[in-house]
């Protein structure tokens, strides 16, 4: 899974690049926070040049590398809360709840 070669620094971070939400969420669950918080602090200030590169083709023909890179994106906003809010990989008091999102916007 290539990143395009703008975004070569977070080629150490391609293992969010993850398809799916219940994979990205199960990243998240498996790491630990000083991975998360190294993830988020490589990729956070490259969020809006990422979205510009992949804003400049199709979303429903997405090359390879740039689908790489949303994906990587959305490991980032996976990660997000848990960095920014929570502290902890886990939702706070959120006993055995859990959502299962059905359809993905592109895989």
């Amino acid at each position: 899974m290539p990143l395009p070669a703008e975004f070569a620094d977070l080629e150490p971070y391609a293992g969010w690049a993850l398809a799916t939400e219940p994979e990205r969420y199960a990243k998240r669950l498996q790491s630990s926070m000083e991975e998360m918080q190294a993830f988020y602090d490589a990729a956070f200030p490259r969020l809006e040049d990422a979205i510009a590169y992949i804003d400049e083709h199709p979303l429903d023909d997405l090359p390879e590398d740039a689908r790489t890179l949303m994906h990587l994106m959305q490991g980032l906003v996976m990660v997000s809360f848990p960095v920014e809010v929570w502290k902890q990989a886990r939702v706070p008091d959120s006993g055995a709840a859990y959502l299962d999102l059905i359809v993905e916007p592109v895989v």
